[in-house]
């Protein structure tokens, strides 16, 4: 365990494994960085916390953080063992595919926190290998949020085994379309203000100029993004368990259908699905 007395900046961090990621060698049968890393006595800036909430159409004022908002808070420590140099999948082009959340309590803006994330397993994947990032928060020296994020390294098979999904987006959903509630028209700006709000300045997200240098013809919307508009939009429990599959960019500016019945979600455009997710009550 690695207690923090600050949270690392995301900026030398990206850099660091920009620089090392042409070096690495991905596999699911490599090392891997088993650190915990732990932030004690953290306290949510409200500032950035408002300006989260209103660019992922969240609440402002409300008094508990947003459900995937502890994510953010988590990020900048996952990023410290994702640049590592004993990380062996290359952080560009690292892919976001799924993230799990388990909210078992209120967490009030104006609350101590102590943040722990360390990296679970890697995977093999039919397109590569994927690492699962833990994220726990605790309050009181009780667990009260969890989070599981999966991130795709695309490499050539090894074969090292199958996929338990498709890492990217397509048509093809196992309980079919969901009705659609609301179109949305979203701004060219997004990545760059959920970027501001959230800390996480990558490339794809910012401009076309910078999103084209890694193979894209727009900026694309932050994957969890797109999950925290969806929940905004959707309505979380105090205590739930979340899921969301990232299975598609989101080119910006772009025009999506967000669907939902029951508790299921989904992003789309037409009929191909960029994200879809569950809300379920956590029942203890």
């Amino acid at each position: 365990m690695i207690v923090l007395t600050d949270a690392p900046s995301l900026g030398p961090l990206l850099a660091l494994g920009a620089l090392r990621s042409p070096f690495k060698r991905p596999g699911a049968d490599a090392d891997f960085p088993r650190a915990r890393l732990v932030l004690p006595g953290l306290r949510p800036d409200l500032g950035k916390l408002a300006a989260y909430e209103r660019v992922c159409g969240f609440g402002t004022g409300d008094d508990g953080l947003p459900v995937t908002y502890p994510h953010v808070l988590g990020f900048p420590l996952a990023m410290r063992l994702m640049s590592a140099r004993e990380f062996p999948l290359p952080l560009l082009g690292l892919v976001h595919t799924s993230v799990e959340i388990e909210r078992r309590a209120e967490l009030p803006g104006d609350g101590t926190y102590e943040l722990a994330v360390h990296i679970e397993k890697l995977s093999p994947h039919r397109r590569g290998t994927e690492a699962t990032v833990v994220t726990g928060m605790r309050a009181g020296g009780e667990v009260v949020w969890e989070s599981r994020s999966t991130y795709l390294a695309r490499h050539g098979s090894r074969g090292a085994g199958e996929a338990p999904r498709e890492a990217e987006g397509g048509p093809e959903t196992e309980d079919g379309p969901l009705p659609v509630v609301a179109e949305w028209h979203l701004a060219g700006d997004v990545g760059r203000r959920y970027g501001a709000a959230s800390g996480d300045r990558n490339p794809i997200h910012l401009y076309p100029f910078t999103a084209r240098l890694f193979g894209f013809p727009r900026a694309i919307a932050h994957g969890m993004w797109t999950a925290a508009r969806c929940l905004a939009a959707h309505g979380v429990p105090t205590a739930a368990t979340v899921r969301a599959e990232f299975r598609a960019p989101v080119p910006l500016p772009g025009t999506v259908e967000y669907a939902a019945e029951g508790g299921r979600f989904q992003l789309r455009s037409g009929d191909r699905i960029h994200v879809e997710g569950s809300v379920a009550p956590r029942i203890s």
